[in-house]
């Protein structure tokens, strides 16, 4: 089957030409196409869901992961993590358990436990009374009950050394994160190992002109993954702009969504993680008015990006081969021969005309 396409996204450039799947694979690309339209990229990777399509994934059952990820899939989302916030570890134990393995959705690439090990005075949304200090025994236990592929935790806590050598013996990827690190703090853990930020700026200490803190370290290193939300609510463009002059090539889109992205007329109520927090004119806050996610989906992230003057192709790579860079996952965020056909199709507008999973058609705009 070719797709009918001029172009494709292939290892960060267009390449002309169709593309063409059998049996679920790639099996070429730059094809001849006389009338071909639109572009071919990777699905994209988001690594910070929180939930999406109305539901909660913390507290999501079968049915509701199966709703979530069509939702995803409409807006592009081929594989994610979906993201629990701190909550009592009871919660966090029980849905690692519970997570679906495979639903014919998009593909859940494992889990993103944004916390329980936080600075307290960067908790943002996170519910301090469930904020903890590093803890190894809780870690095993956590990462024990279920698929953990990435953990954002403050670096700079007491004995946050030894949870960073016991993740990544296990191969599971570390972000710092909700975090009130120094720059040296941070340079002392990216020379540990840790080489990706969550959302950077949010929640962490300020960058200043003598005290750039997590954020200058991030920037001025050149192998750290920056991950940033592209909503225009949590970063001015301005800002955005800073970080991809400081960092192109190794900025990673994600969209912290939560149950109200996705979803038609999402002004209203919904939960995160089991705290009730409001959505007003497109921003969702908690009860103290602290952002408390966003209302972003990935084709918006992508469209925010190339609007503040990105070249459409790095976008594009920042929602998918550096997303799955960060996990090291070898088979997702990528457009080549021999890899699952999870694809999408974008026409001139970047519109989803188009999004293919294992090769067959779920969504046709």
């Amino acid at each position: 089957m070719r797709l009918g396409v001029s172009a494709a996204l292939v290892d960060g450039r267009f390449v002309s030409g169709d593309v063409e799947v059998a049996d679920g694979t790639i099996t070429g690309y730059g094809l001849a196409s006389r009338n071909g339209r639109g572009i071919a990229a990777p699905g994209f990777v988001d690594l910070q869901v929180n939930g999406f399509g109305g539901v909660d994934l913390l507290e999501a059952d079968a049915d509701g992961f199966r709703k979530a990820g069509d939702a995803l899939l409409e807006s592009g989302v081929t594989s994610y993590l979906p993201t629990f916030i701190t909550g009592p570890e009871e919660h966090l134990l029980l849905a690692l358990r519970e997570l679906p393995r495979a639903d014919g959705g998009p593909s859940i690439l494992g889990v993103h436990l944004e916390g329980p090990f936080l600075a307290s005075t960067r908790l943002g949304t996170h519910p301090p009374a469930w904020r903890r200090d590093p803890d190894p025994a809780l870690l095993e236990r956590l990462i024990g009950a279920g698929p953990v592929r990435l953990v954002t935790l403050a670096p700079e806590l007491p004995g946050a050394e030894e949870l960073i050598d016991l993740l990544q013996l296990r191969g599971i990827t570390v972000s710092c994160g909700h975090t009130d690190a120094t720059a040296d703090e941070a340079d002392a853990a990216f020379d540990r190992g840790i080489r990706t930020v969550t959302h950077l700026f949010n929640a962490m200490r300020p960058l200043r002109h003598r005290d750039p803190g997590l954020v200058g370290a991030a920037l001025a290193r050149e192998d750290v993954v920056v991950q940033i939300i592209v909503d225009g609510i949590h970063l001015a463009d301005e800002t955005a702009k800073v970080v991809w002059r400081a960092a192109a090539g190794r900025v990673a889109l994600v969209t912290d969504a939560i149950a109200g992205a996705g979803a038609v007329g999402a002004d209203g109520a919904y939960s995160l993680g089991g705290l009730e927090v409001s959505v007003r004119d497109g921003v969702a806050r908690g009860p103290d008015g602290v952002l408390a996610g966003s209302l972003l989906t990935m084709i918006e992230a992508v469209r925010n990006l190339h609007s503040l003057g990105v070249p459409l192709e790095d976008a594009l790579t920042a929602a998918t081969a550096v997303p799955a860079r960060v996990i090291a996952e070898p088979n997702a965020g990528r457009l080549a021969v021999g890899l699952p056909a999870d694809l999408i199709v974008l026409d001139d507008s970047l519109e989803i005309e188009r999004v293919l999973l294992g090769g067959e058609a779920r969504v046709v705009a």
